[in-house]
């Protein structure tokens, strides 16, 4: 399930390409346009800084703006950015445990392809498909 920070974190990024073009984008701007609380922006914002989809700018005329074209980016980044990797199940996580079970398990296939659908499915969609 995506939590209000990935749909939030989705919706920051749709606001800074609608806005493109007007140089640096304040989070109380966005916050007002979006109806979602300028704290809890700031939170998402610095997992999209750290992630090199935004940059921000301190002072005034400051605020954030995409770093590439909204063509440029998927949704699935921009997920992942604020989420973590798409996964189904723990099991799948690159840094899990190994699992004793996993030869035999019968549900692992059927999660894995889950899992691959859904990675797949919000990669082919770019940002600009919103716009």
């Amino acid at each position: 399930m995506i939590s209000t920070k990935g749909r939030y974190a989705l919706r920051i990024m749709l606001d800074l390409a609608e806005n493109r073009g007007r140089g640096f984008i304040t989070l109380k701007d966005i916050a007002e346009r979006q109806e979602i609380s300028k704290k809890y922006l700031e939170i998402i914002v610095k997992d999209l800084v750290t992630a090199k989809l935004v940059k921000g700018f301190s002072g005034k005329g400051g605020g954030y703006m995409l770093v590439k074209n909204p063509e440029e980016y998927t949704i699935g980044e921009i997920i992942e950015a604020s989420e973590g990797p798409f996964l189904t199940v723990a099991c799948l996580a690159a840094d899990a445990d190994k699992c004793p079970r996993a030869s035999g398990c019968k549900t692992l296939p059927l999660w894995a392809e889950y899992n691959r659908i859904t990675r797949d499915y919000f990669y082919s969609k770019k940002l600009s498909d919103l716009v």
